[in-house]
């Protein structure tokens, strides 16, 4: 008779571990899908970045820099900024304004690289032509965001 007592004992030993052993592993299956990140919010940021931001095209704005009128070309995708160009710009421009050209390049190859407005590294050199081109490039992306 004490075996059998004994052989009770153990089987409810183990029903109880078994039982707390599944409560384990449920708590844990639910913490990871409270705290991971499941398919939905990555479905969502997939869906984002196939949105379209922006009316495609090829955009112009003067741009008044003292006594002359800079016409700034802004090339866009449906996602991206493509290019941003100076165009029809004068021999007498350039050299008036000799930072102008290679400013509003910097500027363009950080756009075409993914950067958006806000995050464009201003030189020391050259910040207020930056800022007044940005701003410029900043108004144009607003006019034609979807």
């Amino acid at each position: 008779m004490s075996k059998t007592r004994i052989v009770i004992l153990q089987a409810r030993q183990l029903i109880f571990t078994a039982i707390f052993a599944a409560i384990g592993i449920i708590l844990l299956v639910v913490l990871c899908a409270m705290f991971l990140p499941g398919e939905s919010s990555k479905g969502d940021s997939l869906s984002n970045q196939t949105e379209k931001k922006y009316e495609a095209g090829i955009y112009t704005q003067e741009l008044k820099v003292g006594d002359t009128t800079l016409n700034l070309q802004l090339s866009l995708d449906e996602n991206c900024v493509k290019s941003v160009e100076l165009v029809h710009l004068d021999e007498s421009v350039e050299t008036m304004y000799p930072l102008m050209e290679p400013t509003v390049e910097k500027i363009s190859n950080q756009l075409a690289a993914g950067k958006s407005v806000d995050e464009i590294v201003v030189s020391e050199e050259s910040q207020y032509t930056e800022k007044v081109i940005v701003g410029a490039i900043s108004e144009m992306l607003h006019e034609h965001q979807k």
